[in-house]
Protein backbone atom coordinates (compact mmCIF):
# COMPACT_ATOMS: atom_id res chain seq x y z
CA UNK A 1 0.00 0.00 0.00
CA UNK A 2 1.28 3.71 -0.84
CA UNK A 3 2.16 5.72 1.61
CA UNK A 4 0.00 8.71 2.81
CA UNK A 5 -0.15 11.41 -0.03
CA UNK A 6 0.67 13.97 2.76
CA UNK A 7 3.68 12.07 4.10
CA UNK A 8 4.76 11.86 0.56
CA UNK A 9 5.14 15.73 0.52
CA UNK A 10 8.15 16.87 2.63
CA UNK A 11 7.47 20.05 2.51
CA UNK A 12 3.65 19.79 3.48
CA UNK A 13 5.16 17.58 6.14
CA UNK A 14 7.01 20.05 7.07
CA UNK A 15 4.76 22.85 7.75
CA UNK A 16 1.90 21.03 9.56
CA UNK A 17 4.33 19.58 12.08
CA UNK A 18 5.47 23.03 12.71
CA UNK A 19 1.81 24.03 12.93
CA UNK A 20 0.91 21.30 15.55
CA UNK A 21 3.63 22.33 17.55
CA UNK A 22 1.73 25.59 17.90
CA UNK A 23 5.18 27.94 18.46
CA UNK A 24 4.71 31.57 19.27
CA UNK A 25 5.02 33.88 16.62
CA UNK A 26 7.93 36.57 16.60
CA UNK A 27 7.98 36.72 13.25
CA UNK A 28 6.54 37.92 9.99
CA UNK A 29 3.63 38.08 8.36
CA UNK A 30 1.55 40.12 10.70
CA UNK A 31 -1.21 38.39 10.59
CA UNK A 32 -0.01 35.42 12.82
CA UNK A 33 -1.73 32.38 11.50
CA UNK A 34 -5.01 34.38 10.95
CA UNK A 35 -5.34 35.81 14.29
CA UNK A 36 -5.59 39.09 13.17
CA UNK A 37 -8.69 38.27 11.22
CA UNK A 38 -12.35 40.27 12.28
CA UNK A 39 -14.70 37.42 13.28
CA UNK A 40 -16.90 37.93 9.80
CA UNK A 41 -13.71 36.37 8.18
CA UNK A 42 -12.82 33.92 9.79
CA UNK A 43 -13.24 30.53 8.18
CA UNK A 44 -11.89 29.67 4.74
CA UNK A 45 -9.28 31.91 5.01
CA UNK A 46 -8.22 31.43 8.54
CA UNK A 47 -7.18 28.31 7.22
CA UNK A 48 -5.18 29.35 4.66
CA UNK A 49 -2.84 31.69 6.49
CA UNK A 50 -2.60 28.97 9.15
CA UNK A 51 -0.14 27.92 6.52
CA UNK A 52 1.18 31.18 5.70
CA UNK A 53 4.60 31.05 7.13
CA UNK A 54 8.06 32.27 6.73
CA UNK A 55 11.31 30.85 6.22
CA UNK A 56 11.40 30.06 9.74
CA UNK A 57 13.85 27.20 10.82
CA UNK A 58 12.96 24.28 9.82
CA UNK A 59 10.82 25.24 6.88
CA UNK A 60 13.73 25.77 4.69
CA UNK A 61 14.36 28.77 1.97
CA UNK A 62 13.41 28.59 -1.43
CA UNK A 63 16.61 30.81 -2.58
CA UNK A 64 18.81 28.92 -1.03
CA UNK A 65 17.24 25.42 -0.49
CA UNK A 66 18.93 22.74 1.61
CA UNK A 67 16.04 20.46 3.51
CA UNK A 68 12.34 19.95 2.89
CA UNK A 69 12.20 22.28 -0.12
CA UNK A 70 15.93 21.18 -1.61
CA UNK A 71 13.83 17.33 -1.23
CA UNK A 72 10.63 18.35 -2.58
CA UNK A 73 12.36 19.38 -6.17
CA UNK A 74 14.25 16.27 -6.27
CA UNK A 75 10.81 14.70 -6.08
CA UNK A 76 9.86 16.47 -8.86
CA UNK A 77 12.10 16.34 -10.73
CA UNK A 78 11.63 12.19 -10.51
CA UNK A 79 7.88 12.85 -10.59
CA UNK A 80 8.49 14.54 -13.87
CA UNK A 81 11.04 13.18 -15.82
CA UNK A 82 13.61 15.94 -15.25
CA UNK A 83 17.27 16.08 -13.81
CA UNK A 84 16.75 19.14 -11.94
CA UNK A 85 13.38 21.16 -10.92
CA UNK A 86 12.57 24.42 -9.71
CA UNK A 87 9.55 25.37 -7.26
CA UNK A 88 7.82 28.31 -8.94
CA UNK A 89 5.68 30.61 -7.12
CA UNK A 90 5.01 33.71 -9.66
CA UNK A 91 3.68 31.10 -12.22
CA UNK A 92 4.89 30.18 -15.43
CA UNK A 93 5.55 33.81 -16.52
CA UNK A 94 8.28 34.29 -14.18
CA UNK A 95 9.37 30.36 -15.74
CA UNK A 96 9.17 32.60 -19.10
CA UNK A 97 11.15 35.17 -18.30
CA UNK A 98 13.92 32.90 -16.28
CA UNK A 99 14.13 30.95 -19.30
CA UNK A 100 14.75 33.60 -21.66
CA UNK A 101 16.97 35.64 -19.60
CA UNK A 102 18.66 32.13 -19.01
CA UNK A 103 19.71 31.97 -22.69
CA UNK A 104 19.94 34.83 -24.00
CA UNK A 105 21.95 38.47 -23.53
CA UNK A 106 21.62 41.86 -25.05
CA UNK A 107 21.84 41.74 -29.16
CA UNK A 108 21.20 38.15 -29.14
CA UNK A 109 18.91 35.67 -30.88
CA UNK A 110 16.09 33.73 -30.39
CA UNK A 111 13.55 31.78 -32.36
CA UNK A 112 10.59 31.96 -31.14
CA UNK A 113 6.78 30.41 -32.09
CA UNK A 114 4.99 33.61 -33.05
CA UNK A 115 2.26 33.00 -30.73
CA UNK A 116 3.77 32.86 -27.25
CA UNK A 117 2.29 33.76 -24.26
CA UNK A 118 3.38 37.98 -23.26
CA UNK A 119 5.62 36.53 -21.10
CA UNK A 120 8.00 35.41 -23.00
CA UNK A 121 7.83 38.62 -25.05
CA UNK A 122 8.71 40.04 -21.70
CA UNK A 123 11.73 38.28 -21.36
CA UNK A 124 13.34 39.06 -24.25
CA UNK A 125 12.96 42.94 -23.72
CA UNK A 126 14.73 42.61 -19.93
CA UNK A 127 17.36 40.58 -22.19
CA UNK A 128 17.17 43.69 -25.07
CA UNK A 129 17.27 40.29 -27.51
CA UNK A 130 16.20 39.63 -30.69
CA UNK A 131 13.42 37.54 -32.22
CA UNK A 132 13.31 36.02 -34.75
CA UNK A 133 9.62 34.52 -35.47
CA UNK A 134 8.32 31.29 -36.70
CA UNK A 135 4.75 31.54 -37.41
CA UNK A 136 2.39 29.31 -36.45
CA UNK A 137 0.60 26.98 -38.63
CA UNK A 138 -3.45 27.87 -38.91
CA UNK A 139 -5.67 24.86 -38.98
CA UNK A 140 -7.87 24.80 -41.44
CA UNK A 141 -10.93 23.07 -40.04
CA UNK A 142 -11.13 25.85 -36.81
CA UNK A 143 -9.25 28.80 -37.56
CA UNK A 144 -7.18 28.25 -34.92
CA UNK A 145 -3.62 29.10 -34.58
CA UNK A 146 -1.42 25.69 -33.66
CA UNK A 147 1.83 24.44 -33.37
CA UNK A 148 4.66 25.24 -35.89
CA UNK A 149 6.04 23.55 -38.73
CA UNK A 150 9.29 21.84 -38.03
CA UNK A 151 10.96 22.61 -41.80
CA UNK A 152 10.10 26.48 -40.45
CA UNK A 153 11.96 25.88 -37.02
CA UNK A 154 14.91 24.23 -39.74
CA UNK A 155 15.31 27.04 -41.83
CA UNK A 156 15.84 29.56 -39.13
CA UNK A 157 18.09 27.47 -37.97
CA UNK A 158 19.81 27.50 -40.92
CA UNK A 159 19.42 31.56 -41.62
CA UNK A 160 20.26 32.50 -37.89
CA UNK A 161 22.60 29.96 -36.53
CA UNK A 162 23.88 32.92 -34.65
CA UNK A 163 20.76 31.97 -32.40
CA UNK A 164 20.83 31.08 -29.07
CA UNK A 165 18.58 28.17 -28.94
CA UNK A 166 14.47 27.96 -29.94
CA UNK A 167 11.54 28.76 -27.72
CA UNK A 168 7.71 26.67 -28.63
CA UNK A 169 4.56 26.66 -26.82
CA UNK A 170 3.22 23.00 -26.96
CA UNK A 171 0.22 22.43 -26.49
CA UNK A 172 -1.48 26.27 -27.15
CA UNK A 173 -4.44 27.19 -24.77
CA UNK A 174 -7.14 25.05 -26.75
CA UNK A 175 -5.35 22.13 -26.18
CA UNK A 176 -3.41 21.64 -29.72
CA UNK A 177 0.28 20.24 -29.89
CA UNK A 178 2.72 19.11 -32.18
CA UNK A 179 5.53 16.41 -31.68
CA UNK A 180 8.32 17.16 -30.43
CA UNK A 181 10.61 14.86 -30.97
CA UNK A 182 12.03 16.06 -34.41
CA UNK A 183 12.06 19.27 -33.46
CA UNK A 184 14.18 18.86 -30.59
CA UNK A 185 16.53 16.69 -32.94
CA UNK A 186 17.08 19.39 -35.14
CA UNK A 187 17.81 21.87 -32.24
CA UNK A 188 19.97 19.63 -30.68
CA UNK A 189 22.13 19.15 -34.05
CA UNK A 190 22.73 22.69 -33.80
CA UNK A 191 24.62 22.34 -30.13
CA UNK A 192 21.28 24.50 -29.35
CA UNK A 193 18.71 23.84 -26.14
CA UNK A 194 14.68 23.54 -27.21
CA UNK A 195 13.12 25.90 -24.58
CA UNK A 196 9.20 24.57 -24.40
CA UNK A 197 6.24 26.96 -22.91
CA UNK A 198 4.24 23.86 -21.59
CA UNK A 199 2.11 25.93 -18.91
CA UNK A 200 -1.10 23.78 -20.30
CA UNK A 201 0.67 20.39 -20.13
CA UNK A 202 1.74 19.80 -16.68
CA UNK A 203 0.05 16.88 -16.69
CA UNK A 204 1.23 15.62 -20.29
CA UNK A 205 2.27 11.82 -19.81
CA UNK A 206 0.41 11.12 -16.86
CA UNK A 207 -2.48 8.89 -18.24
CA UNK A 208 -2.40 6.94 -21.74
CA UNK A 209 -5.25 9.53 -22.84
CA UNK A 210 -2.68 12.22 -22.54
CA UNK A 211 0.03 13.61 -24.99
CA UNK A 212 3.63 12.65 -24.36
CA UNK A 213 5.44 15.50 -22.12
CA UNK A 214 7.94 17.83 -24.05
CA UNK A 215 10.85 16.57 -21.40
CA UNK A 216 9.87 12.67 -23.07
CA UNK A 217 10.53 14.43 -26.13
CA UNK A 218 14.20 15.76 -25.78
CA UNK A 219 12.84 19.55 -24.60
CA UNK A 220 15.96 20.71 -22.71
CA UNK A 221 14.01 23.52 -20.52
CA UNK A 222 10.38 23.15 -19.63
CA UNK A 223 8.31 25.29 -17.85
CA UNK A 224 4.70 23.89 -16.62
CA UNK A 225 1.78 25.56 -14.63
CA UNK A 226 1.28 22.79 -11.97
CA UNK A 227 -1.96 24.91 -11.15
CA UNK A 228 -3.95 24.89 -14.64
CA UNK A 229 -4.53 20.99 -14.94
CA UNK A 230 -3.39 19.36 -11.98
CA UNK A 231 -3.72 20.59 -8.20
CA UNK A 232 -1.43 23.41 -7.41
CA UNK A 233 -2.92 27.24 -6.20
CA UNK A 234 -2.84 29.55 -8.57
CA UNK A 235 0.63 30.97 -9.50
CA UNK A 236 1.66 27.90 -8.65
CA UNK A 237 4.46 26.33 -11.13
CA UNK A 238 7.16 24.30 -12.26
CA UNK A 239 10.58 24.79 -14.04
CA UNK A 240 12.13 21.37 -15.42
CA UNK A 241 15.66 21.27 -16.95
CA UNK A 242 17.95 18.15 -18.92
CA UNK A 243 20.97 17.95 -20.50
CA UNK A 244 24.02 19.86 -20.66
CA UNK A 245 22.75 22.67 -23.36
CA UNK A 246 21.60 25.41 -20.58
CA UNK A 247 23.55 26.70 -17.89
CA UNK A 248 22.05 25.49 -14.84
CA UNK A 249 23.82 28.05 -12.52
CA UNK A 250 22.47 31.09 -14.86
CA UNK A 251 18.96 30.16 -14.58
CA UNK A 252 18.98 29.90 -11.04
CA UNK A 253 20.75 33.08 -10.58
CA UNK A 254 17.64 34.67 -12.71
CA UNK A 255 15.00 32.66 -10.62
CA UNK A 256 16.43 34.22 -7.94
CA UNK A 257 16.17 38.08 -9.16
CA UNK A 258 12.83 37.47 -10.25
CA UNK A 259 11.23 35.36 -7.88
CA UNK A 260 9.67 36.59 -4.84
CA UNK A 261 12.29 36.96 -1.96
CA UNK A 262 9.23 36.54 0.45
CA UNK A 263 7.67 33.29 -1.25
CA UNK A 264 4.42 32.15 -0.45
CA UNK A 265 4.30 28.62 1.82
CA UNK A 266 0.85 28.04 1.03
CA UNK A 267 1.66 28.02 -2.97
CA UNK A 268 5.21 25.77 -2.13
CA UNK A 269 3.09 23.15 -0.24
CA UNK A 270 0.14 22.89 -2.78
CA UNK A 271 2.84 22.19 -5.30
CA UNK A 272 4.19 19.07 -3.32
CA UNK A 273 1.26 18.40 -2.67
CA UNK A 274 -0.02 17.72 -6.30
CA UNK A 275 3.47 15.99 -7.06
CA UNK A 276 2.63 13.98 -4.61
CA UNK A 277 -0.77 13.22 -5.54
CA UNK A 278 0.03 12.37 -9.16
CA UNK A 279 3.65 10.05 -8.12
CA UNK A 280 1.72 8.78 -5.49
CA UNK A 281 -1.90 7.76 -7.10
CA UNK A 282 -0.63 7.24 -10.65
CA UNK A 283 -3.02 7.09 -14.07
CA UNK A 284 -5.97 6.36 -12.23
CA UNK A 285 -6.36 9.87 -10.41
CA UNK A 286 -7.25 11.45 -13.93
CA UNK A 287 -9.99 8.28 -14.99
CA UNK A 288 -12.81 10.30 -13.21
CA UNK A 289 -11.85 13.41 -15.15
CA UNK A 290 -11.76 12.15 -18.72
CA UNK A 291 -14.90 10.56 -18.14
CA UNK A 292 -16.54 13.56 -17.22
CA UNK A 293 -14.90 15.50 -20.24
CA UNK A 294 -16.07 12.39 -22.40
CA UNK A 295 -19.61 12.51 -21.60
CA UNK A 296 -20.06 16.18 -22.34
CA UNK A 297 -18.10 15.70 -25.89
CA UNK A 298 -20.46 12.55 -26.48
CA UNK A 299 -23.75 14.17 -25.47
CA UNK A 300 -22.14 17.59 -27.60
CA UNK A 301 -21.98 15.21 -31.01
CA UNK A 302 -25.54 14.59 -30.37
CA UNK A 303 -26.85 17.97 -30.26
CA UNK A 304 -25.96 19.00 -34.25
CA UNK A 305 -26.25 22.87 -33.75
CA UNK A 306 -23.25 22.66 -31.59
CA UNK A 307 -19.89 21.40 -32.62
CA UNK A 308 -16.30 20.58 -30.89
CA UNK A 309 -13.10 20.45 -33.07
CA UNK A 310 -12.33 16.99 -33.07
CA UNK A 311 -8.71 16.05 -33.74
CA UNK A 312 -8.95 12.98 -36.08
CA UNK A 313 -5.41 12.84 -38.06
CA UNK A 314 -2.37 14.94 -37.52
CA UNK A 315 -1.80 18.11 -39.38
CA UNK A 316 1.46 20.21 -39.47
CA UNK A 317 0.27 22.52 -36.68
CA UNK A 318 -2.11 19.91 -34.52
CA UNK A 319 -0.80 16.49 -33.88
CA UNK A 320 -2.45 16.34 -30.37
CA UNK A 321 -5.24 17.09 -28.25
CA UNK A 322 -5.57 17.52 -24.66
CA UNK A 323 -8.68 15.39 -23.84
CA UNK A 324 -9.78 18.02 -20.92
CA UNK A 325 -10.12 21.04 -23.37
CA UNK A 326 -13.41 21.38 -25.29
CA UNK A 327 -13.87 23.97 -27.57
CA UNK A 328 -17.41 24.83 -28.53
CA UNK A 329 -19.18 26.49 -31.32
CA UNK A 330 -22.69 27.59 -32.14
CA UNK A 331 -22.65 26.00 -35.61
CA UNK A 332 -25.46 28.03 -37.01
CA UNK A 333 -23.51 31.24 -36.51
CA UNK A 334 -26.48 32.36 -33.98
CA UNK A 335 -23.94 32.79 -30.87
CA UNK A 336 -20.24 34.05 -30.87
CA UNK A 337 -17.95 32.68 -28.58
CA UNK A 338 -18.33 35.42 -25.99
CA UNK A 339 -22.07 35.10 -25.92
CA UNK A 340 -22.16 31.06 -25.83
CA UNK A 341 -20.16 31.49 -22.28
CA UNK A 342 -22.13 34.64 -21.38
CA UNK A 343 -25.44 31.99 -21.76
CA UNK A 344 -23.35 29.11 -19.51
CA UNK A 345 -22.31 31.64 -17.43
CA UNK A 346 -26.27 32.36 -16.54
CA UNK A 347 -26.75 29.14 -15.74
CA UNK A 348 -23.88 28.82 -13.23
CA UNK A 349 -21.17 26.99 -15.91
CA UNK A 350 -17.72 29.59 -15.74
CA UNK A 351 -15.90 29.40 -18.66
CA UNK A 352 -12.30 29.11 -19.07
CA UNK A 353 -12.46 32.02 -21.74
CA UNK A 354 -13.74 32.62 -24.74
CA UNK A 355 -12.80 34.60 -29.00
CA UNK A 356 -15.13 34.86 -31.99
CA UNK A 357 -16.04 31.53 -32.36
CA UNK A 358 -15.34 29.15 -29.20
CA UNK A 359 -16.53 28.86 -25.83
CA UNK A 360 -13.64 26.94 -24.26
CA UNK A 361 -14.14 24.74 -21.24
CA UNK A 362 -11.82 23.22 -19.43
CA UNK A 363 -11.74 19.51 -17.11
CA UNK A 364 -9.40 18.37 -14.67
CA UNK A 365 -8.68 15.14 -12.94
CA UNK A 366 -10.94 17.18 -10.45
CA UNK A 367 -13.82 17.37 -13.15
CA UNK A 368 -17.28 15.07 -11.89
CA UNK A 369 -20.00 13.79 -13.87
CA UNK A 370 -22.14 16.15 -11.76
CA UNK A 371 -20.57 18.48 -13.34
CA UNK A 372 -21.11 17.32 -16.91
CA UNK A 373 -24.57 16.96 -16.35
CA UNK A 374 -25.15 20.11 -15.57
CA UNK A 375 -23.02 22.02 -18.53
CA UNK A 376 -24.79 19.84 -21.05
CA UNK A 377 -28.48 20.62 -19.57
CA UNK A 378 -27.26 24.50 -19.69
CA UNK A 379 -26.24 23.56 -23.78
CA UNK A 380 -29.74 22.07 -24.47
CA UNK A 381 -31.27 24.91 -22.89
CA UNK A 382 -29.79 27.29 -25.12
CA UNK A 383 -30.54 25.16 -28.33
CA UNK A 384 -34.09 25.91 -27.13
CA UNK A 385 -34.15 29.34 -26.30
CA UNK A 386 -32.12 30.38 -29.55
CA UNK A 387 -34.24 28.09 -31.51
CA UNK A 388 -30.77 26.58 -32.90
CA UNK A 389 -32.44 23.51 -34.41
CA UNK A 390 -34.64 25.29 -36.55
CA UNK A 391 -31.10 27.17 -37.90
CA UNK A 392 -28.91 26.52 -41.11
CA UNK A 393 -25.85 24.92 -39.79
CA UNK A 394 -22.38 25.78 -41.04
CA UNK A 395 -20.01 22.90 -41.93
CA UNK A 396 -16.76 25.15 -40.57
CA UNK A 397 -16.33 28.10 -38.83
CA UNK A 398 -15.36 31.58 -40.38
CA UNK A 399 -11.65 31.75 -40.07
CA UNK A 400 -11.51 34.90 -37.73
CA UNK A 401 -9.49 33.19 -34.91
CA UNK A 402 -6.32 33.17 -36.58
CA UNK A 403 -3.14 35.14 -36.17
CA UNK A 404 -2.98 37.72 -38.59
CA UNK A 405 -0.43 36.35 -41.54
CA UNK A 406 2.84 36.90 -41.40
CA UNK A 407 5.96 35.99 -43.53
CA UNK A 408 7.39 32.21 -43.11
CA UNK A 409 10.13 33.72 -41.20
CA UNK A 410 10.62 37.18 -39.60
CA UNK A 411 13.39 39.27 -39.98
CA UNK A 412 15.47 39.77 -36.41
CA UNK A 413 12.92 41.99 -34.29
CA UNK A 414 14.86 43.95 -31.88
CA UNK A 415 12.89 44.27 -28.74
CA UNK A 416 13.38 46.92 -25.77
CA UNK A 417 12.16 47.77 -22.42
CA UNK A 418 10.34 50.29 -23.45
CA UNK A 419 10.09 50.98 -26.86
CA UNK A 420 7.52 54.44 -26.18
CA UNK A 421 10.11 56.02 -24.24
CA UNK A 422 12.79 56.40 -27.11
CA UNK A 423 9.99 57.70 -29.62
CA UNK A 424 7.32 59.91 -29.95
CA UNK A 425 4.08 58.21 -30.35
CA UNK A 426 0.60 59.34 -31.28
CA UNK A 427 -3.25 57.76 -30.36
CA UNK A 428 -4.88 56.88 -33.76
CA UNK A 429 -8.42 55.30 -34.23
CA UNK A 430 -7.86 51.70 -34.42
CA UNK A 431 -9.19 51.99 -38.31
CA UNK A 432 -6.55 54.34 -39.10
CA UNK A 433 -3.78 51.72 -37.65
CA UNK A 434 -3.06 49.80 -40.73
CA UNK A 435 0.39 51.00 -42.16
CA UNK A 436 1.80 52.26 -38.52
CA UNK A 437 3.94 50.75 -36.65
CA UNK A 438 2.41 49.91 -33.57
CA UNK A 439 3.99 51.47 -29.85
CA UNK A 440 2.04 49.27 -27.30
CA UNK A 441 1.46 45.61 -27.14
CA UNK A 442 -2.04 44.61 -27.79
CA UNK A 443 -2.93 41.82 -25.83
CA UNK A 444 -6.56 39.68 -25.95
CA UNK A 445 -6.62 38.27 -22.54
CA UNK A 446 -7.16 35.52 -21.87
CA UNK A 447 -5.49 33.69 -23.55
CA UNK A 448 -2.71 36.58 -23.30
CA UNK A 449 -1.25 36.05 -26.48
CA UNK A 450 -0.15 39.03 -28.62
CA UNK A 451 -1.46 40.18 -31.51
CA UNK A 452 0.81 43.46 -31.98
CA UNK A 453 3.90 44.12 -30.45
CA UNK A 454 6.17 47.20 -29.92
CA UNK A 455 7.40 48.38 -33.26
CA UNK A 456 5.83 45.53 -35.31
CA UNK A 457 4.25 47.14 -38.40
CA UNK A 458 0.60 47.21 -38.12
CA UNK A 459 -1.43 44.87 -40.88
CA UNK A 460 -4.91 45.55 -42.34
CA UNK A 461 -5.57 42.24 -41.15
CA UNK A 462 -4.63 43.08 -37.76
CA UNK A 463 -6.48 45.97 -37.73
CA UNK A 464 -9.28 44.03 -39.06
CA UNK A 465 -8.93 40.91 -36.24
CA UNK A 466 -8.72 43.34 -33.41
CA UNK A 467 -11.70 45.60 -34.05
CA UNK A 468 -13.88 42.17 -34.77
CA UNK A 469 -12.43 41.16 -31.10
CA UNK A 470 -13.03 44.32 -29.91
CA UNK A 471 -16.64 44.33 -31.12
CA UNK A 472 -17.44 40.74 -29.99
CA UNK A 473 -16.40 41.41 -25.95
CA UNK A 474 -13.35 40.51 -25.90
CA UNK A 475 -11.08 42.24 -23.33
CA UNK A 476 -7.31 43.62 -23.94
CA UNK A 477 -4.09 43.78 -21.71
CA UNK A 478 -1.26 46.29 -22.67
CA UNK A 479 -3.58 49.13 -24.50
CA UNK A 480 -3.72 52.39 -22.99
CA UNK A 481 -7.20 52.47 -24.48
CA UNK A 482 -9.00 49.50 -22.25
CA UNK A 483 -12.12 49.49 -24.93
CA UNK A 484 -9.45 49.41 -28.03
CA UNK A 485 -11.07 52.97 -29.83
CA UNK A 486 -7.69 53.82 -30.33
CA UNK A 487 -3.98 52.63 -30.89
CA UNK A 488 -1.00 54.24 -29.69
CA UNK A 489 1.67 54.22 -32.59
CA UNK A 490 4.96 55.85 -33.24
CA UNK A 491 4.80 59.00 -34.59
CA UNK A 492 5.70 59.17 -38.37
Amino acid sequence: MNEPITAAAPLYRALAGHIRRRPASFHVPGHKGGEALPDEAVGLLKQVMTLDLTEVTGLDDLHRPEGPILEAQRLAASCFGAEESWLLVNGSTVGNLAMVLGVCGRGERLIVQRNVHKSVLHGLMLAGAEAVFVPPVVDVRTGLAGGVDPEAVADALERHPEARGVLLTNPNYYGMGISLGAIADEVHAKGLPLLVDEAHGAHYGMHPALPESALAQGADVVVQSTHKLLTALTMGAMLHVQGPRVDRRRLAQCLAMLQSSSPSYPILASLDLARALVQQTGSALFEEGLAAAREVRQAIGGMSQFAIPEWTAPTAGWESQDPFKLAVRDRTGTLTGFALQRELEEDGCMVEMADEQYALLVFSLASRGAEAERLVRSLERIRANFSLAEKEKRDKPTNNNSMPPFPLLSEPVPFEFDRRTSRQTVSVPIQQAAGRRSAEMVIPYPPGIPVLYPGERISTEAVRQLDGLRIAGARFQGTADPALLTLQVEAD
